[in-house]
C-alpha cells in the first residue's frame, strides 16, 4: 500500500464490510429496510415516479433484477403502480406513505448512526469528509454516465 490510490481502494473495501455492523439494525424500531429497497425509493423519491426501464437505466441493473426487487417492495406496501403520469406506456413505480414513512425512518436511523461514529470528529472534518465523498461519488458517477440527483 505505498500509492494513497492503494490505501483507498483498501478502505472503501472496509466500509462496505463495516456498513452493516455501523448501522445497527438492532437499534431501530420496527423493520428495516434492505439495501436495494432504500436505495430504490431515495431514487424515486427524489426523481418522482419511475418505470423498470427508467431504474435499469438508473442503476445499470437488468429487468428481472428490478422486478423481483420492486416486487417485494410491493408486496410490503412501500411502492404502488400507477399510469404514467405524462401519458407513456409503462406504468411507474410511485412511493407511498408508508415507503416514505420507512424511508425517513431509515434514513434518521443512519444518521444518527454517522453521527455516533463521528461524534469525535470537529464540524470542519465532518464538512471536509461530506465535501470528498461527494465529488469521490459525483467522479464515479461522471465516469459512468449515470449521475445521481441529489436534493
Amino acid at each position: 500500500m505505498d500509492k494513497p490510490t492503494h490505501l483507498i481502494e483498501y478502505e472503501t473495501m472496509l466500509l462496505g464490510r463495516h456498513r452493516p455492523s455501523v448501522f445497527l439494525r438492532a437499534e431501530r424500531e420496527g423493520g428495516h429496510l434492505d439495501r436495494s429497497a432504500y436505495t430504490l425509493l431515495s431514487r424515486i423519491g427524489l426523481e418522482g415516479p419511475m418505470s423498470i426501464g427508467q431504474l435499469s437505466e438508473a442503476f445499470g441493473l437488468d429487468a428481472s433484477t428490478l422486478n423481483r426487487q420492486t416486487s417485494a417492495m410491493l408486496r410490503a406496501g412501500l411502492v404502488e403502480r400507477i399510469p404514467d403520469p405524462d401519458g407513456g406506456i409503462a406504468r411507474k413505480f410511485r412511493i407511498t406513505a408508508e415507503g416514505e414513512r420507512c424511508l425517513n425512518d431509515e434514513r434518521a436511523a443512519n444518521i444518527r448512526s454517522l453521527e455516533r461514529v463521528l461524534a469525535d470528529w470537529t464540524p470542519e472534518e465532518v464538512a471536509a469528509f461530506a465535501a470528498c465523498l461527494q465529488r469521490f461519488n459525483t467522479d464515479i458517477e461522471r465516469l459512468a454516465g449515470k449521475p445521481w440527483p441529489r436534493p
